[in-house]
């Protein structure tokens, strides 16, 4: 540390399991570090400073323990018990007595707020305009569009009782809106000045999933928007398909810093009923599984034939029109968390964060710093920061630390005595491991909120590129069925080129079933800078790596959520 290291706290020197007051009055066992006479004390420089425990320390993995902040899971070893404990100690979800269903808590329903500000305006701009219908749908309604029925039927909850009495007819809680929808579409669409017709809705629904609920990524009810469209030609509904897909490419990249693959589904994997499927598909190496991470659908005409929306064209001829439906859900914020996440807790990407900066003074020898803390909160709160004074004076500033690196804020901020003399504050970054150059800067006052906007803007763009990285060494090119279920079994995703068969796709799933999940088409993905393709296309004699036949197409394989 520089000059103002005496004021900073080390693990050895914490024992805040005792909650010690913020000016160490009731912290005894402190006062003799004050002593220099005390030799057994007087090494202090070779202790690691504070931020949030040092890996390896056993006195850090004391107060971890004692304090219960530490994670008791590893990333890379356990991955599936470090997700579920850090969602809980990360102040994201509470479990709660419904299987499958989660209360979110304030930290991670900001992070949706922000998604859902971006989102919303920029759909605003489009022309899109927001409702909201009800949350029931009748059955003749549901069961009105056969594949469609059939693709949810599974995950559809029914109510069939009102207190003691059976309903006559049992009603479907909505898994989606379309049948909710359209059939009002049909009243409200009579002729092309109707047209486009678009809408969109903030809302629940609910799935009734079966299989391993996982907060966030599967569960039986989640937050979602969904956007249903309706317009004259198939072109008008082509171009909105992409407009969206690349608004939800923007959501993960942009602001959670997660790079994601845009392409198409196969017949299999698309949306029931619809004519065909647009995908952002993101992908978590520590499990080598990909996350469907949102989808973009052209409908096609067959909703407007079901549910009879038709319209009378310029020349008065009577037409169906063709059909959008697009959705973006609360799984955002699972995936942001698995890609980022690390043994010490969350890592929030800067543009989402609740908190961005946390402001935490550090007392010596009696010297209270809390009102310039106070100042600083104000300072960056006024240049448009999202901050956060810590001044709790029954947690150590080490307690502190962790507390704040568990919950993942972006930036720490550092006031002790020494920095008030010398008009500057120790600025933290949390996506940098402790020791690693920038993670730590002195910083002027005089420069503050210039500085502190620099560094987030620096972390945002990072936490994308670290990701990034990580995500493109995951993907391995495969010709045959050797090569790839080497690279399958190795957590990666496959490109491989495949006839494009219902029935080859099928056989590919049962052919790699197994305790780890079978494998499937994740998309065909568009013209990507990072992928080794060409605007999807192929070269003459390729032959499919599943079947032998010939490839007509680069699928993207992998085992998924």
């Amino acid at each position: 540390m520089a000059d103002s290291g005496a004021e900073r706290v080390s693990v050895n020197d914490l024992n805040v399991a005792e909650k010690v007051s913020i000016t160490g009055a009731e912290a005894p066992e402190a006062k003799p570090r004050e002593k220099k006479e005390k030799p057994k004390k007087a090494p202090k420089e070779k202790k690691p400073v504070v931020h949030g425990g040092a890996p390896g320390d056993a006195k850090a993995k004391d107060v971890k323990k004692e304090t219960k902040l530490g994670l008791p899971f590893k990333k890379d070893e356990n991955f599936g018990d470090w997700y579920s404990d850090l969602v809980v100690r990360g102040e994201m979800i509470e479990y709660y007595d419904v299987s499958g269903c989660y209360i979110l808590r304030p930290w991670s329903y900001s992070i949706w707020e922000s998604i859902k500000d971006f989102f919303d305006k920029e759909i605003k701009k489009m022309g899109i305009e927001n409702t909201y219908f009800p949350l029931f749908v009748s059955e003749k309604a549901l069961t009105k569009e056969k594949d469609h029925v059939e693709g949810f039927a599974p995950e559809v909850a029914w109510v069939t009782r009102s207190g003691d009495s059976q309903l006559e007819e049992p009603i479907a809680i909505r898994p989606t809106s379309e049948t909710v929808m359209y059939p009002i579409f049909s009243k409200w669409i009579r002729g092309h000045r109707d047209l486009p017709l678009r809408i969109n809705q903030w809302c629940n629904v609910v799935r009734w999933e079966f299989k391993h609920p996982t907060p966030f990524i599967r569960s039986r009810e989640f937050l979602w928007q969904e956007g249903h469209t309706a317009f004259a030609t198939k072109d008008e509904a082509d171009v909105e398909v992409h407009q969206i897909l690349e608004l939800y490419r923007r959501v993960y990249e942009e602001l959670l810093a997660v790079p994601v693959i845009k392409g198409v589904k196969s017949e299999v994997e698309k949306f029931a009923g619809g004519l065909y499927t647009t995908t952002v598909e993101a992908f978590i190496p520590a499990t080598g599984r990909g996350v469907q991470g949102a989808t973009s659908h052209c409908l096609g005409q067959n909703f407007a034939k079901m549910f009879e929306i038709f319209f009378e064209d310029e020349n008065r001829e009577r037409k169906m029109v063709w059909q959008n439906s697009w959705g973006l859900t609360t799984r955002t914020i699972g995936v942001m968390v698995m890609v980022h996440g690390d043994n010490k807790g969350l890592v929030l990407p800067p543009r989402v964060a609740p908190i961005q900066v946390v402001v935490i003074p550090v007392p010596f020898k009696g010297i209270d710093p809390s009102d310039e803390c106070l100042k600083v909160t104000r300072q960056l709160q006024e240049a448009g920061f999202r901050v956060k004074d810590d001044l709790r004076d029954n947690y150590s500033p080490g307690w502190k630390y962790s507390h704040w690196e568990l919950k993942g804020v972006p930036l720490r901020i550092e006031i002790g005595p020494r920095d008030i003399e010398k008009k500057q504050v120790r600025v933290v970054r949390r996506d940098l491991e402790d020791k690693t150059e920038g993670r730590s800067q002195d910083i002027p006052m005089a420069d503050l909120a210039v500085k502190i906007g620099e560094i987030l803007e620096t972390m945002q763009k990072a936490l994308l590129e670290k990701a990034r990285e990580e995500h493109d060494s995951c993907i391995v090119v495969a010709e045959n069925w050797d090569d790839f279920m080497t690279a399958l079994n190795n957590k990666k995703m496959v490109l491989a080129p495949w006839c494009d068969e219902v029935e080859v796709e099928e056989s590919v799933k049962a052919r790699t079933k197994g305790e780890a999940g079978a494998a499937k088409t994740l998309c065909m993905p568009f013209e990507q800078d990072t992928l080794p393709m060409v605007s999807n296309t192929i070269a003459e004699g390729t032959k499919c790596f599943a079947s032998g036949k010939p490839a007509k197409k680069w699928a993207l394989w992998g085992r998924s959520y």
